[in-house]
């Protein structure tokens, strides 16, 4: 078995400067590579995809053997907790997920949460199998959603551009609001404790949304709720690195770090560099976040982005990431650039 201190990123987790930052993209897995498409092709559908072990597996080695990336995140995706519950979903070309909404606390009888493992079995077996089949010194990132940002597509039915029926019922009836959240906590809880059951060794919560919320709403929705899963992977596995990364929230981000006991926080890509080097990676290490539009447009304004990333945060405990994903028009060649000037960069 792979000492886990041959490995740059869980180095990095523990505080360590190494002799070049750790990097792995968010969704470095997907329809920007070929190879993920001709995949994609033979799944059927994207669920499809997620629930095969095999083929799932394939499309998360695909990135690391072009651009040996220091991490492999298990394909899936934030949404299969909801469908796992038994709330129907679908995919749907040029419109993302529809989910069947849930607006009010009686509707809430419709989820079952004795069913997920059942359901999520093909996910730990991926995880499984990607456990065996990573570079020894990858690191395998597991991953959830958070409870303010799933809930949002299972309320909202889909994507949003005010959250206007989540933000209604969390306002008028924060009781009955509260029993998904608590729903969600404690699936979260059991899913993430069963993916580091079958092998990840870090995981990441995402919050794409937290940064639609108040600073009072934020607090009792996102830093709360984060904290709980938090302590709840804690008690079983007390070392495990955690990496937040509450989207969009600003100066909401320091609280946040403060508060849920994250192991890391992921940047977005309006985090000012100077200062997350100055306030937050004194006390915590920081990945990110390279603007993912700069990916795409590639050349010498995303050479200098990188340099100035690797410059200003490169003294401290840093993994080098995006501010988002990628997205599905990035030129492979760019990324492959990015690998090049990050592995170029040792000190």
């Amino acid at each position: 078995m792979t000492n886990p201190q041959e490995k740059r990123l869980l180095r990095t987790l523990s505080g360590e400067i190494t002799d070049r930052p750790p990097f792995w993209l968010m969704r470095q897995a997907g329809r920007y590579l070929p190879e993920y498409r001709k995949v994609r092709e033979t799944a059927g559908n994207f669920l499809d995809l997620c629930y095969n072990p095999a083929l799932a597996e394939e499309v998360t080695l695909q990135p690391l053997r072009r651009y040996g990336m220091d991490a492999a995140i298990l394909f899936a995706d934030i949404l299969l907790i909801p469908h796992a519950l038994g709330q129907p979903l679908a995919y749907r070309e040029g419109e993302g997920p529809v989910l069947e909404p849930i607006r009010s606390a009686a509707a809430l009888t419709a989820l079952n949460p004795d069913r997920i493992h059942e359901t999520l079995a093909p996910v730990y077996e991926t995880v499984e199998r990607l456990s065996s089949s990573i570079p020894k010194d990858c690191t395998l990132i597991g991953f959830a959603g958070a409870p303010w940002t799933v809930a949002s597509y299972m309320v909202e039915g889909k994507g949003s551009k005010d959250y206007a029926h989540i933000k209604q019922w969390a306002y008028s009836d924060p009781e009955g609001f509260g029993q998904l959240m608590d729903i969600l906590v404690e699936a979260t809880i059991a899913y993430l404790v069963r993916q580091v059951q079958a092998g990840a060794e870090v995981i990441q919560i995402f919050d794409t949304w937290a940064g639609v919320l108040a600073d009072d709403s934020f607090r009792k929705w996102v830093i709360e709720p984060t904290k709980r899963i938090v302590e709840g992977l804690r008690t079983q596995y007390p070392e495990l690195p955690v990496i937040g990364f509450p989207k969009g929230v600003g100066a909401n981000i320091i609280p946040f770090v403060e508060e849920t006991g994250v192991t890391a926080i992921s940047l977005d890509t309006g985090t000012a560099l100077d200062w997350a080097a100055k306030v937050l990676q004194p006390q915590l290490p920081v990945q990110g976040n390279l603007d993912p539009m700069l990916l795409v447009t590639g050349g010498a304004a995303m050479e200098r982005r990188i340099e100035n990333i690797l410059r200003i945060l490169g003294n401290g405990p840093f993994i080098f990431n995006l501010g988002h994903g990628i997205v599905p028009q990035t030129p492979p060649e760019h990324v492959a650039r990015l690998s090049e000037l990050i592995r170029n960069s040792s000190k």
